[in-house]
């Protein structure tokens, strides 16, 4: 089976109201489970990152802040989540997930975490739902435990990947590619390794062309030895926060070029669900759960 990485814990309570789709983890789960994806009880469970592993990504003084619930007011608006212990344990959780996942994939040649592509915490600090960026992370602790290899991070999250690209300006070991709407957020964009900015209504056609042609060239620089693969599907035609146009039956054709690329290529491979936002939680987590299946395909 597709060995998935998932905990409990990565819903955590917000206000009623709140603009962050939190519960739609618990339906990825039960979506997951209806699929025989995940059989409860007998997932794999990550334990929560240490300070110090998560100090490998980012500034050690804001993790601190974080772990001890003292986030200054501008530090909690710019993430958009409460400073509460169970929002840091969900962003530790998240973290250790993904590196998790990426020993696994190391191992199987594919896996995934339920959670995680929280691509805009940066080296000094979290913003837009991001506390701690789980693949950035993951990244720099392979790299602490021995792991060599050259890395690629595809982000086809309708928003930019800013934070992952700043953590890893310079390093010549990852490789950011990042496919994204031009006019959404962040208003500040990054430099990553390969931007490509599509503009408001990008459809079916022009969109899996812009990904395939960026993600070929990617993986012919890069030489990697390891993708990640940051699955948001807010790239959706009727997501809250996305500006594109992209089908269902193109987001599934999506998940299906990207992880049959990255297996062509003999690649092992890491993939992270990204963003996704929806009045209905339920709905949004039958579209995360698509790569799922696709990777289930694959790996079978």
């Amino acid at each position: 089976m597709l060995p998935i990485v998932h905990h409990p814990d990565y819903q955590a309570p917000l206000r009623p109201g709140h603009s962050f789709p939190m519960s739609k983890y618990g339906y990825l789960r039960d979506a997951l489970s209806r699929r025989g994806l995940l059989v409860p009880g007998r997932y794999l469970a990550p334990a929560p990152a240490t300070a110090a592993q998560v100090a490998l990504a980012h500034d050690a003084g804001y993790v601190a802040r974080v772990l001890d619930g003292r986030l200054a007011p501008e530090e909690v608006r710019r993430i958009g989540l409460p400073a509460s212990e169970a929002v840091a344990r969900r962003a530790r959780l998240s973290a250790s997930g993904t590196l998790l996942a990426a020993w696994l994939a190391l191992e199987h040649g594919i896996a995934a975490n339920s959670a995680g592509g929280s691509h805009h915490a940066g080296p000094d600090g979290g913003a837009g739902y991001c506390v701690f960026n789980d693949v950035a992370v993951a990244i720099r602790n392979l790299r602490a435990q021995g792991f060599a290899g050259r890395i690629l991070v595809i982000d086809a999250d309708v928003h930019q990947g800013d934070g992952t690209a700043r953590i890893f300006g310079g390093d010549a070991s990852v490789f950011c590619l990042s496919v994204h709407a031009a006019k959404n957020f962040p208003a500040r964009k990054a430099c990553s390794d390969l931007d490509v900015a599509l503009p408001d209504r990008t459809g079916d056609g022009d969109y899996l062309a812009a990904l395939g042609a960026s993600m070929a060239q990617a993986l012919a620089a890069s030489a990697p030895a390891l993708v990640f693969y940051n699955a948001g599907v807010d790239v959706w035609e009727g997501d809250r926060l996305g500006r594109l146009a992209v089908s269902m039956a193109g987001l599934r054709a999506r998940e299906r070029l990207v992880i049959d690329a990255v297996r062509a290529a003999g690649v092992p491979l890491v993939i992270v669900i990204g963003g996704g936002y929806d009045s209905d939680p339920m709905r949004l987590a039958e579209r995360h759960a698509m790569v799922f299946e696709e990777a289930a395909r694959a790996a079978a």
